[in-house]
């Protein structure tokens, strides 16, 4: 009896129903069931794209940020400008205090897009943690006249409890 052989349609077809798989683990909050989804297309396809994406992003839920940042690396070697990878590659390093780091991503994001708000967002997030308040409420405020959602955001955010009694910051966040 001869073994099954697929035509490269049926492998693709397969690989995109495991990835749509993973993508609805993901959507339901199961980061771990995600990424054994995501890593069986990528034992197929090594360079599938929105794989590796998705990947870093549920290894980040779950706290695995060096992990999460070479899967962007893998990313951003072919698409050096791809705006999710840096966006969350900058998160992550954040997240291990690597803050200069962060900063470089998210500035190739505003390089590109000069009123880019996440980007905007979270350099100043990454600014506030390392204490340079000048440039943290300069970053926030722009954030904040191009989308006021981030007045709410900023109010709640952590990363910004150096700033809570600065009279700028509280007339940002009023």
């Amino acid at each position: 009896m001869k073994g099954i052989h697929f035509s490269s349609d049926d492998e693709t077809t397969s690989l995109e129903y495991l990835y749509v798989i993973g993508l609805e683990h993901a959507k339901r909050g199961k980061p771990k069931d995600a990424i054994f989804y995501f890593d069986k297309v990528l034992l197929v396809d090594p360079t599938h794209l929105n794989a590796l994406i998705n990947k870093g992003n549920a290894l980040g839920k779950i706290g695995k940020y060096d992990e999460a940042i070479s899967a962007y690396d893998i990313v951003l070697k072919t698409r050096p400008d791809h705006i999710i990878c840096l966006l969350n590659k900058g998160l992550a390093m954040h997240y291990l205090q690597r803050y200069d780091e962060a900063v470089a991503c998210y500035d190739k994001i505003t390089w590109q897009e000069p009123e880019h708000t996440d980007a905007l967002y979270y350099k100043a997030c990454s600014r506030a943690a390392q204490k340079n308040v000048e440039e943290a409420l300069t970053l926030l405020e722009r954030a904040i006249l191009l989308d006021p959602q981030y007045t709410t955001k900023a109010n709640g955010d952590k990363d910004f409890d150096i700033l809570r009694n600065d009279e700028r910051f509280k007339a940002l966040v009023a």
